[in-house]
């Protein structure tokens, strides 16, 4: 009887249940929800505001923005890598979109009759092999000198940032490139190690290198380096451009085994990586503490920080010019790097970019004649070849790249690297997101970027009359900087000129010993 009742009652018809859906999100919104006050006072299309406001960012990505107006990477930067690590055509039709009069705006000058490459020079059968210029360690007798294979490599971006796929095609493309890949402070983990060189980083965290309580062990750097000889160099973080001087916390529930055997720590445990280190507190600390490692591991050790007050850097420099000592390399950051998720007070306003900041450290070693005795790398949006002679011209002997490399395995900008929802499986360690890289195709991107780069960039240096990157002078390059002085060379705009960097020629480069290094 019963069933024959229910059977007697009609079935609602579709839009009954969607008016009891709007019904239930209304009294919802109304009466039970506290937190939003647009959905109080306009139940139901309230919730329309929010869900427009959260693709926003893909809305002005794909039809607002026109092609030089985003940030941190237009969509023609964005476009030039992504056709270079394609071996897709990069050029530009028509002339020129950019406005040439823009303050900051770069200008190499070329030399009336452009460098020749003679018969039998290295370049006319490798067009893309720019080697560093100098070598890492030869100043200080380090057992083991490195000279790196490229000028352009893969900055500090670690395992648990970047996904295990990302790190393992980076570091695959890098062997194909013949540059070399920077761990971040995240330690080294087996995804780095398919035949890239290294350079190990590490920061207050001590990952891969941490002893119980927290601090630096020199006995598991010995282990670390004897077991691992694709480690050719040792990089310590002060700071970086997106957060320096902010500690961090890796939360317990990102640490898998995985991640926690690789960086020394506990399963599910909170980690600590504070604002500062434990294994110096002064600038005499740190110089020891260079020279221990560099010493008990015979690789070349170096420094990498954000630039703004010079005091400290100051008394670097003396204590080197005193004691003959010091770093084999130091890596300058700008304040406009964006690979650590950062609070936008820090990201916005903590620490120089990059042009002020290398200008202003590169004057301290300067005005001591030291700098012939540093291999200076610079990092900060340098990832194209006018940058790239900018960056050369005022100093850096190698640059390394973050987010340019990201794109060139596929990053779309999308800005979410701190939610562990990036769409393209770099920045998560989400297993499903993550397996859409196909590791074998994106390290020949990534290696193919770096040919087009270094193609490109010495096609530039030979414009400008050189045979290597090297040789750019501060007054081969002009900037637009303001009005009333619209146009000056680096040298006039940053009250320098670069040391001469000993050069006599690619051959000599391509037959050292050291080259990627070999010894």
């Amino acid at each position: 009887m019963i069933n024959h009742f229910l059977n007697s009652i009609p079935s609602p018809p579709w839009w009954a249940w969607i008016f009891l859906f709007i019904s239930l999100v209304a009294i919802w919104d109304i009466f039970i929800q506290k937190g939003h006050t647009i959905k109080h006072n306009f139940p139901v299309v309230g919730h329309f505001r929010y869900w427009l406001e959260s693709i926003g960012p893909e809305m002005r990505q794909y039809f607002v923005a026109n092609n030089r107006e985003e940030l941190p990477f237009n969509r023609i930067e964005r476009g030039w890598i992504y056709a270079s690590a394609k071996k897709e055509n990069n050029y530009e039709g028509f002339g020129s979109d950019r406005d040439l009069y823009a303050h900051q705006h770069i200008f190499v000058k070329n030399r009336m009759m452009a460098y020749a490459i003679p018969s039998g020079h290295p370049n006319a059968s490798e067009p893309t092999f720019i080697p560093c210029a100098k070598i890492m360690g030869l100043h200080n007798n380090r057992k083991k000198p490195y000279r790196p294979g490229s000028v352009v490599n893969v900055s500090a971006m670690s395992f648990g940032s970047l996904s295990a796929a990302a790190v393992e095609a980076m570091n695959k493309g890098v062997k194909k490139a013949h540059a070399y890949h920077n761990t971040g402070e995240g330690g080294l983990s087996p995804y780095h190690q398919n035949g890239g060189d290294i350079v190990f980083h590490f920061g207050t965290g001590y990952f891969g290198v941490r002893s119980a309580d927290g601090n630096f062990s020199m006995e598991k750097m010995k282990k670390l380096v004897e077991d691992n000889p694709c480690i050719k160099a040792i990089e310590i973080k002060l700071s970086q451009g997106a957060k320096p001087g902010k500690g961090g916390v890796l939360p317990g529930a990102k640490i898998t085994p995985e991640l926690a055997k690789i960086r020394g720590v506990e399963v599910g445990k909170d980690v600590l990586s504070p604002a500062t280190h434990k294994a110096f507190s002064n600038v005499e600390e740190l110089m020891a503490l260079i020279e221990a490692i560099a010493n008990e591991t015979g690789l070349p050790v170096g420094i990498k920080g954000a630039i703004g007050k010079l005091d400290q850097w100051e008394e670097l420099a003396d204590i080197m010019l005193k004691t003959g000592k010091g770093p084999d390399f130091i890596t300058v950051d700008g304040g406009e790097g964006g690979t650590g998720a950062a609070p936008p007070s820090f990201a916005d306003h903590v620490s120089l970019p990059w042009v002020y900041g290398f200008s202003s450290l590169y004057k301290v070693f300067l005005n001591r004649n030291l700098t012939d005795r540093i291999v200076f790398i610079g990092s900060g949006k340098l990832g194209f070849p006018a940058k790239a002679a900018m960056a050369f011209a005022m100093g850096v002997d190698v640059i390394n790249v973050a987010r340019e490399a990201m794109m060139s395995i596929g990053c779309i900008q999308a800005q979410v690297c701190h939610t562990n929802r990036c769409p393209t499986g770099i920045a998560t360690q989400s297993q499903w997101l993550q397996k859409g890289i196909n590791i074998p195709l994106k390290s020949d991107r990534l290696a193919q970027y770096f040919n087009t780069f270094r193609k490109e960039f010495l096609e530039i240096t030979h414009a400008a009359g050189y045979e290597h990157p090297s040789q750019f002078t501060m007054d081969d390059v002009q900037v637009n900087v303001d009005d009333h002085d619209f146009n000056r060379s680096l040298a006039s705009t940053y009250g320098y000129n670069k040391t001469k960097v000993p050069f006599s020629g690619v051959q000599e480069l391509k037959d050292c010993s050291y080259l990627g290094g070999k010894i």
